[in-house]
């Protein structure tokens, strides 16, 4: 048993190192193939790093990443492929702006209802997926690709100043109004700069997602339906109810992806919010194996990758080259685990062949001795 988890933590472990080695070996042939210095730009990045508004710049973006790719991740683990984190945060971030924008209440019940108005939103957008997978057999990739563009069209109509929208004086900018101070939500001040405070939440929740998908029966039931849907409903489960549970609660806490910068820095939205942190998002899920450790670390590194690489072109760099990498470490997540997959399973049937083998000779053994 010590040895069959030896090996599974070590293959569990080789996917991520195998994507991460392979991206970065990738990444310094694509610079030297272009004519750039393959190491300096990553020794600018390390050297970025290293300044304290940078590294409270990296916190609070991995804080945003690891919402949307444990969003993803609740997808996945049920077998599903929510591709419209993006189009569900962005949705969640509008509407509870115009709320909190819109009401006066004492601070913790102002926060709360920007939470919930938050999650509701996404729940509401990554349902119409849900229904249409449980209902239609239609895929969610299709759905929530869609539901995307339909999101973004959603948006640009709601915010226009006819609508729900607030066009500030002298500005060309759009926004859903200011948030009251009672809807902000306290920061942690460093000499560097401020960490969300809902941060620290965002990473509580990671407690939450590994405590309920490993020690509770329904994170028993989303996970034997994810694996096979037949075998769930002959133990009891109805995967048609476990489809629209896990797309709500992935819709949900994508809804959550937005709050750390609306209610820690911009306290309204506008139309700089950030785009595609739903898609990052699954690259964080990916190369973190849907684990919250994992997801942790891996939302880290492309927050790195993300902020550091923000400074290359102050040193005559591309600042794209940064891009180019959370690209590589895509294509290399893919094909690594891909590899590491068929290992496993050879290395599994080999086991089984060696076991067979042994009991084969012992039996023979134990004949010849009776004889």
């Amino acid at each position: 048993m010590k040895k069959f988890d030896k090996d599974r933590l070590l293959l569990a472990a080789a996917g991520p190192v195998l994507a991460l080695v392979s991206a970065l070996v990738l990444t310094m042939i694509v610079l030297a193939a272009s004519g750039v210095d393959p190491i300096d730009p990553l020794r600018i990045m390390i050297e970025q790093a290293s300044y304290e508004d940078i590294q409270v710049l990296i916190i609070n973006q991995a804080g945003i990443y690891f919402l949307a790719a444990l969003a993803v991740a609740i997808g996945f683990r049920m077998n599903l492929f929510n591709i419209g984190v993006d189009g569900q945060y962005r949705l969640a971030a509008m509407v509870s702006a115009v709320v909190g924008a819109s009401v006066s209440l004492p601070g913790p019940l102002h926060v709360l209802l920007i939470v919930l108005v938050a999650m509701a939103t996404g729940a509401f957008w990554s349902g119409i997926a849900g229904i249409l997978k449980a209902r239609r057999g239609v895929s969610e990739v299709v759905s929530t690709i869609m539901l995307n563009a339909i999101a973004t069209s959603l948006i640009a109509w709601l915010i226009l100043p006819k609508n729900l929208g607030v066009q500030p004086p002298g500005s060309n900018d759009l926004t859903t109004g200011d948030i009251p101070e009672s809807g902000w939500f306290p920061a942690l001040s460093l000499s560097g700069g401020d960490i969300y405070g809902f941060t620290f939440i965002a990473f509580a929740l990671g407690v939450v997602y590994w405590f309920v998908l490993n020690r509770t029966r329904f994170g028993f039931d989303l996970r034997a339906s994810g694996a096979s849907e037949s075998a769930a409903q002959a133990s009891g489960v109805e995967p048609k109810k476990m489809i629209m549970t896990a797309m709500l609660i992935s819709g949900a806490v994508a809804g959550l992806t937005g709050m750390p910068l609306l209610l820690g820095e911009s306290h309204t939205y506008n139309l700089s919010f950030p785009l595609g942190v739903g898609f990052t998002g699954i690259t964080v899920a990916l190369l973190g194996r849907n684990n919250p450790i994992g997801i942790f670390f891996s939302a880290f590194l492309i927050a790195f990758i993300d902020k550091a690489s923000a400074g290359l072109d102050t040193e005559g760099y591309a600042k794209e080259i940064g891009t180019i990498m959370q690209g590589l470490i895509v294509i290399a997540v893919v094909v690594s685990y891909e590899l590491v997959r068929r290992y496993g399973i050879r290395r599994q049937q080999q086991k089984v062949g060696e076991e067979l083998a042994a009991g084969h000779a012992l039996k023979t053994d134990n004949k010849e001795v009776a004889a």
